[in-house]
């Protein structure tokens, strides 16, 4: 039988890899449409931001596998950062 923690750590979480954000006019968004490109204020070659809760918790370059797309991690948080940032979903 599964103790309490092994069913925490087997929990699904939301895992999300941010190329970049930026605000936009509502106009602009309104007129969107296929084709359209929106420039980011990144670098192409910067690090991936890995977020869980919408929280910055690592950083990754990205990677194609196969005919996927993967990050390879080159930063992550703490223990204490990842749980911190898990603690809203509970």
């Amino acid at each position: 039988m599964p103790t309490e923690i092994d069913t925490i750590l087997n929990l699904s979480v939301p895992v999300i890899m941010q190329i970049g954000d930026r605000s936009m006019p509502l106009e602009n968004v309104l007129a969107l449409a296929p084709g359209a490109i929106i420039e980011l204020p990144r670098n192409a070659d910067d690090p991936l931001d890995l977020l869980v809760n919408n929280r910055a918790v690592g950083k990754g370059q990205a990677v194609k596998i196969g005919e996927n797309f993967g990050i390879r991690m080159t930063a992550v948080g703490t223990s204490q950062q990842l749980v911190e940032a898990m603690a809203a979903l509970a």
